[in-house]
């Protein structure tokens, strides 16, 4: 027979794993989400820029970027907590806070790479402060960095 406090700790734990599985779920889905979010971005619309001739594509830009940023809050935000419950639910799991712990890391480098260089360069595009001849160029580089964000949003969701 079990003692009543273990019984407690088993129900306790039970409760852990049920709400640590939501809770997976929860960010597996926002993190697609996420990606595939980015994916219809880059798929999409740079298909589309990438059509344009660089004088139309910084007046697109300017006019509706604002869209863009409307979009990836919505999918980000819960990205972030379901990482963070996800986190503090594996704490005391030892397999699977790693890979948690790897989704956070990818998470990160795309937060990190959305400031660091996708909001200069948005804003150089919207307000249309880089020269024509630089445009083609720079939108493929945009585009090629877009991609790495878009791999690591699917990794964060694979792990």
């Amino acid at each position: 027979m079990i003692p009543a406090r273990n019984r407690i700790h088993q129900k306790r734990n039970q409760r852990k794993r049920e709400k640590f599985r939501c809770g997976s779920y929860f960010i597996f889905s926002a993190s697609a989400m996420f990606a595939g979010v980015m994916l219809a971005i880059g798929v999409t619309l740079g298909g589309y820029w990438k059509s344009l001739p660089a004088a139309e594509f910084l007046n697109w830009f300017g006019q509706n970027d604002q869209f863009i940023v409307q979009v990836i809050p919505l999918v980000v935000v819960p990205t972030l907590i379901g990482l963070i419950g996800s986190l503090w639910l594996s704490c005391s799991d030892g397999r699977a806070r790693p890979l948690w712990m790897g989704a956070t890391a990818c998470v990160a480098a795309v937060l990190v790479l959305t400031v660091a260089w996708f909001l200069p360069a948005n804003a150089k595009f919207a307000t249309k402060s880089i020269p024509l001849d630089q445009v083609p160029a720079r939108l493929d580089t945009w585009l090629m960095v877009h991609n790495v964000r878009i791999a690591l949003a699917i990794v964060a969701s694979a792990l």
